[in-house]
């Protein structure tokens, strides 16, 4: 796996989240992608919110770094500056969910009901529904060397 950067985008109680359907799979992910050379991790967050959500985001803190198969996966908290949600313009958000990628759609869930579905990474998953609920830490969740419970 390459570096990934994904956002956390939440408001009024929901969640930013893109709904995949992949080889015969449903599950939801957090939106986000490669950062590709010479882009910081923030960078390639706000580009990838672009791409998938249509919207513009002002990148908060990292709340998370999570590790696998020795790749870093960095998860930035965001606010909505602008754009209209599902108007991304990635090339990925126009796939059917027969082809190769599978589907991608972005959606609102409560918060309430993240346990509801398979939201990956279930570590994030977690971390963000408890954080939410109480106080997010003062320090990221770092978690190295896990093995995947996602698709790739």
């Amino acid at each position: 796996m390459k570096p990934r950067a994904a956002v956390i985008l939440i408001l009024n109680d929901k969640i930013a989240l893109i709904e995949r359907h992949r080889s015969g799979r449903h599950y939801f992910v957090f939106p986000g992608g490669k950062i590709q050379p010479a882009e910081s991790p923030a960078e390639a967050a706000q580009r990838e919110i672009m791409e998938e959500l249509g919207l513009q985001v002002k990148i908060g803190r990292l709340v998370a770094e999570v590790w696998y198969q020795g790749s870093p996966q960095y998860y930035f908290l965001a606010e909505r500056t602008g754009g209209q949600f599902g108007h991304g313009d990635g090339t990925e958000m126009g796939s059917q969910p027969d082809s190769e990628k599978g589907s991608y759609q972005a959606v609102w869930l409560r918060l309430d009901d993240l346990h509801k579905y398979q939201v990956l990474p279930k570590l994030v998953t977690d971390f963000v529904w408890k954080s939410h609920h109480s106080r997010w830490p003062e320090q990221p969740l770092i978690e190295k060397d896990r093995p995947p419970d996602e698709p790739t």
